[in-house]
């Protein structure tokens, strides 16, 4: 099939998310509020309020006030908590658990806290998503089980189904109060828990201001307390200090000077306006004003840096892990020539990741045995959160000659982090996902194309010696280069130094495609809203960047979200690897001219179309009978013709059958850059599922459009979607075929 590449330009430039604590702090923990019995104590604690909350909120106050009010409920049971913990050990309360079907797992304090609540409110019913233990934690209950193997269940509620009838004792605890309080409790019903959520938003958290701030220290202050808070005038012991970002500007104030040098987190005051408003505290890491300028160099993690910034630290950094057989740069091993250690067929090398968006983790590990000369042997492991080198475990061990000692060691951290076995991984690729575990990604042989082609700056170099000539050196130039392939990645936040995404192995991608067709195919019975569909997206969106890690990951959503960010992100991986593959390590000591040999791998012939030629006016024609400029807001975007190359490819018919075809159409199907040497090679691949959305809807078909203005406006139409690439589009234009191509 003879294939005509158009290359239009843009005005539009390129674009890029203890057993028992201290009576006090368990009542906070618990949410109740003991009344004080000294009427001059509760007029002075509107005074003491500069350095500490009020011990109750307003709804609280009120309801004390009336007869057999719910405040009333809350001392009896701060009273029975008491009692609980003089008269039962924490195997008692274990044994009473399990007598009423209750989670008996679990540290002391979580055992008391949950036997405590039973007692008093009753039995919980299990959790209705997941069958799993619900717990009271940060002034809501909370499942403690698992959705599945990819996902944490969660389920939250401040109104939990409770088992009706009494509580249950066994025989062989015989301490007199329980059974007293029991009795005393026949023919009543359970209270019920009420707890005031947005008044404890910042309980336990002991919270300082400093410098000038967008509103007055008396109004953050007053929010704080109001919501469950402390507000200190000192650093010392502070959760953290709140500030404006101007203050780091300016220098900041002595608590902030104070706050540096004591490593106390620094936070903007959009922390406490959007915990109030989203009714829960937020992580502070991501309101960070400091931590770059810290003397420790703790920097943010590339998930909560501003999209920009972000993607410019990840185009300039090293890929420090291109393949299997590579090294890793932070081993700083390579320089001494070390190699990965290769036995018996098998090598030791393992890159994992987990995502799990249930408690916000999203993290990697890797591991490598690597020799260096005179058979020194070394265990290279780094565990931590993705995109954040600072926050990693990072650590080289010398095992000199004790081969043996090494394998052990490798193969325990290997099940220790997947709950596998690891030979037969390595061998057959036999993996099971049994617990919130780690998943290997399978990585190939050879060198991600972001680590082997030719640098940006090295392009003119590789051009001014290529024997092509100079039109199709220009193209093979783009399509050998770094840059076209560290951009779609960093697009989809998928540029990670650290994991090899453009060298995966086709069982991996293999595992990708199915996981996209059964999550397609779960999706249509899945209902529209409510704590069911909750726990079935943030699985699937664990499993998705599990499998194909991201620096952002985020709660998939609708076919529309699975279009545009796990099944077009899959074909362009797909098509990205099968491109490193083809250009390998284009600056091989043998290669004198790499544009020519990636050119010969290529299998096709590429002629550029004379400006003059009928074919080029005719395609000129086409363009502006099927085009019109786009406005948004008030700019205008038009494309013009830079180039036009006629190619005949291996993977297609010869032109001389295409000649024979009756009702040939002339179509236009737009493309990524990225995905370009791909379809050259191996030729279009038809979209990998059918989805209820533009471009995905007709199943696994190559879709084309007669009018390149369908293209633009409607990009999602083309299974073989484009993108604007630093002012580029690229564009393949089938002229042969009829309208609808299998």
């Amino acid at each position: 099939m003879l294939l005509s590449a158009v290359f239009f330009s843009s005005g539009r430039p390129g674009s890029r998310e203890g057993r028992f604590k201290k009576a006090e702090s368990k009542d906070q923990e618990r949410g109740q509020h003991v009344a004080s019995k000294n009427k001059k104590s509760a007029e002075n604690k509107g005074q003491d309020a500069e350095s500490e909350a009020p011990t109750k909120s307003k709804k609280l106050k009120a309801e004390e006030s009336e007869p057999n009010g719910k405040g009333a409920a809350a001392r009896e049971f701060a009273e029975l908590c008491k009692a609980i913990g003089e008269h039962l050990s924490v195997e008692d309360m274990r044994k009473i658990l399990q007598a009423n079907a209750q989670d008996t797992f679990g540290s002391e304090d979580a055992v008391i806290s949950r036997c405590e609540d039973m007692m008093f409110y009753g039995p919980l019913e299990k959790c209705p998503i997941c069958g799993g233990q619900l717990e009271f934690k940060e002034w809501k209950y909370k499942c403690t089980g698992n959705y599945s193997e990819w996902a944490r269940c969660t389920f939250s509620t401040n109104n939990p189904s409770r088992k009706s009838g009494p509580i249950k004792i066994p025989d062989d605890i015989k301490d007199d109060f329980i059974h007293k309080w029991l009795k005393q409790q026949e023919g009543k019903e359970f209270p019920k828990r009420d707890v005031d959520e947005e008044a404890h938003i910042f309980s336990g958290k002991m919270i300082a201001l400093s410098g000038r701030m967008s509103r007055s220290h008396g109004y953050f202050k007053e929010q704080i307390m109001k919501h469950g808070g402390k507000v200190n005038n000192s650093v010392l012991g502070v959760t953290c200090v709140v500030a404006s970002p101007a203050e780091r500007d300016k220098g900041g104030s002595g608590g902030f000077a104070e706050a540096l040098e004591r490593g106390t987190p620094v936070v903007s005051e959009n922390w406490i306006i959007d915990s109030i408003e989203k009714k829960e505290v937020q992580p502070l890491a991501a309101y960070d004003i400091v931590s770059d300028i810290v003397p420790e160099g703790r920097g943010l993690p590339l998930g909560q840096l501003d999209p920009s910034e972000g993607a410019i630290e990840t185009l300039t950094a090293e890929v420090k892990l291109p393949g299997k057989r590579a090294v890793h740069k932070d081993s700083k091993l390579e320089k001494d020539g070390g190699c990965i250690f290769e036995k018996d067929g098998i090598i030791y090398n393992c890159a994992f990741a987990l995502c799990d968006l249930g408690c916000d983790m999203n993290q990697l590990c890797i591991m490598q045995l690597i020799i260096v000369p005179e058979n020194h042997l070394h265990l290279f492991y780094k565990k931590g959160p993705i995109g954040h080198d600072q926050m990693a475990e990072e650590r080289v061990e010398d095992f000199g000659t004790r081969v043996n000692d090494a394998i052990k060691e490798f193969v325990r951290l290997f099940e220790e982090v997947t709950g596998n076995e690891f030979e037969p991984w390595e061998r057959e690729k036999k993996f099971e996902k049994k617990s919130m575990k780690m998943y290997p990604l399978d990585m190939d042989v050879g060198v991600d194309v972001r680590y082997g082609g030719a640098a940006l700056r090295q392009l003119g170099t590789a051009a001014a010696h290529c024997k092509l000539d100079p039109s199709v050196s220009f193209l093979v130039k783009q399509l050998c280069g770094q840059e076209i392939y560290r951009y779609a990645l960093m697009e989809m936040a998928q540029d990670l130094p650290d994991l090899p995404i453009g060298m995966l192995t086709d069982l991996h991608l293999k595992r990708g495609e199915e996981m996209l067709l059964q999550m397609r195919q779960d999706a249509e019975l899945v209902p529209e809203s409510g704590p069911e569909a909750d726990a079935f997206w943030t699985e699937i969106s664990n499993k998705w960047f599990t499998l194909f890690p991201t620096t952002r990951p985020y709660i998939l959503r609708g076919f529309d979200q699975i279009a545009d960010n796990a099944t077009s992100g899959l074909e362009t991986v797909r098509d990205i690897n099968d491109a490193s593959h083809l250009i390998g390590d284009v600056f091989g000591s043998t290669l004198d001219d790499p544009l020519s040999e990636c050119y010969k791998k290529l299998g096709c012939s590429i002629n550029p179309v004379a400006e003059d030629s009928d074919d080029y006016k005719m395609i000129l024609r086409y363009l502006g009978k099927t085009y019109e400029p786009v406005r948004v807001d008030d700019v205008v975007y038009g494309v013009s013709v830079e180039r036009i190359y006629a190619v005949e490819s291996s993977a297609f018919p010869s032109y001389e059958k295409i000649k024979d075809l009756p009702n040939k159409v002339l179509l236009w199907c737009g493309t990524r850059s990225s995905n370009l040497l791909r379809h050259l090679h191996k030729g279009f691949l038809p979209a990998v599922c059918h989805l209820p959305v533009p471009g995905y809807m007709f199943g696994k078909a190559i879709v084309c459009s007669e009018l390149l203005m369908q293209q633009l406006k409607l990009p999602a139409m083309a299974s073989l979607q484009w993108i604007v690439q630093k002012g580029t589009w690229s564009w393949l234009w089938p002229l042969g075929g009829t309208r609808s191509q299998k």
